[in-house]
């Protein structure tokens, strides 16, 4: 009987990839706890199980006198005792199940944990297995479950809420979700209630992160590199915003996302449960990517102040309530899409502003003092300007500067002053 125990322990470790000395390690020292317990033993007991028979034996542990230590109260050694009883195998058994339960559910656990903790990211598709008011189970493979979390956080503020508003699951329907999470089944403490009776991987539908992976999913492009999603911002269940570029100047970003007649980013919404999906093209200039992240609304103009992170948009009038969307959506999407401070107004009212700012005069020129390069200003008697520059500091080009110092009446002969500005041109 005790060999065909040890055999189907063996079986059970090879079949679960558990190592045999930890298995029978754990049975040893849960077996010593018990029979301490049982046989009223004030020192404790010590187990083994034979190797190869599989038998146990039980030692009562008796203390040395001489190894009392006076500092700590305590024996540090002990003689052992035989004490094996005769129904060792019933209370085995009994043990041996519990054990082996626990140890077979860590060290599942604990592969788990090595094979998904680096898959943080990753898109998942599940099969949903049960259905609860704070969680919902998935089975991702055989003997692997995930939890999709959708906690009522006013009544548990350290828990997840990773479901979309909105959004109910049935038996057996098939989901797509984003790895968030991967519970360590070895930490000392426990980061939520009742982690150990729970699935390991933590799963969300409201990460921006899942919308990027659908992308990659149905478009070949962004897959293989050639088109790059540079940002991407969700309000799960109503609208999200997606900004891309290309990386081949022959090939439009928006239209490989889109698709042939919106194919692809249809595909999107469906498994998104019909959550709106916009498409932009990002962009260098701070004024165009703004421009862009306001679509579908026409923008007239961006003003960028870069120290304040403020971008000032004008649209036309038709088009503000468009631009901000409905309770703000548009526009708030937008500012996060691109990171900056967005403040939208319709052409009128800008127009009211700008008509009550105080206009500066414009400075008078100063031809003396300018720095700027400037045409003589003499006139021949037959209405020809020079077309000399004027030397800096004066009106005039040097030719006609000496003649307007000595008599500003004399009129320099016409061919002398073309043959001049011939030879300084």
């Amino acid at each position: 009987m005790a060999s065909e125990m040890m055999e189907a322990l063996m079986a059970l470790c090879q079949e679960k990839h558990i190592d045999q000395l930890y298995l029978l390690d754990r049975l040893e020292q849960s077996l010593a706890k018990s029979y301490a317990d049982i046989l009223n033993l004030t020192y404790g007991a010590k187990v083994t199980i034979d190797r190869a028979t599989g038998k146990i034996y039980v030692y009562k542990l008796v203390p040395v006198e001489e190894s009392f230590d006076d500092e700590t109260g305590e024996y540090t050694e002990f003689t052992e005792v035989d004490v094996t009883p005769k129904d060792t195998s019933r209370i085995a058994a009994q043990h041996a199940k519990a054990e082996i339960n626990a140890i077979v559910r860590n060290a599942a656990r604990q592969q788990i944990y090595e094979e998904f903790s680096s898959r943080i990211g990753d898109i998942i598709t599940g099969t949903v297995l049960q259905t609860t008011p704070d969680f919902t189970i998935l089975k991702i493979r055989e003997g692997v479950e995930a939890e999709l979390p959708h906690f009522d956080q006013r009544r548990n503020e350290n828990e997840r809420n990773e479901r979309p508003a909105g959004e109910r699951y049935t038996h057996n329907q098939r989901l797509k979700a984003v790895i968030i999470d991967v519970r360590d089944p070895n930490a000392a403490v426990q980061p939520v209630r009742g982690e150990h009776s729970r699935p390991s991987i933590v799963v969300s539908r409201t990460h921006p992160a899942l919308l990027r992976r659908l992308f990659e999913l149905e478009v070949p492009e962004i897959y293989e590199g050639s088109v790059e999603i540079m940002s991407c911002i969700r309000e799960p269940g109503q609208r999200s915003k997606v900004a891309v570029r290309s990386l081949d100047p022959r090939l439009d970003p928006v239209g490989a996302c889109v698709g042939p007649k919106g194919s692809r980013v249809r595909t999107v919404v469906g498994e998104l449960r019909g959550e709106r999906v916009d498409v932009i093209l990002w962009d260098e200039d701070p004024a165009v990517y703004v421009a862009n992240a306001l679509s579908p609304a026409k923008v007239t103009r961006v003003l960028i102040d870069e120290e304040k992170n403020y971008a000032g948009v004008i649209v036309p009038d038709d088009q503000l309530s468009l631009a901000i969307g409905k309770a703000g959506q548009n526009a708030r999407l937008a500012a996060r899409l691109t990171g900056w401070h967005i403040d939208i107004k319709s052409e009128t009212l800008a127009a009211d502003i700008l008509k009550n700012v105080p206009v500066a005069p414009e400075p008078v020129d100063d031809l003396i003092d300018a720095d700027e390069p400037r045409r003589c200003e003499y006139v021949s008697p037959s209405g020809v300007r020079c077309r000399n520059q004027a030397r800096p500091g004066s009106r005039y080009c040097g030719v006609h500067e000496a003649v307007s110092l000595v008599d500003p009446t004399v009129v320099v002969p016409e061919s002398d002053l073309i043959e001049d500005a011939e030879d300084l041109i």
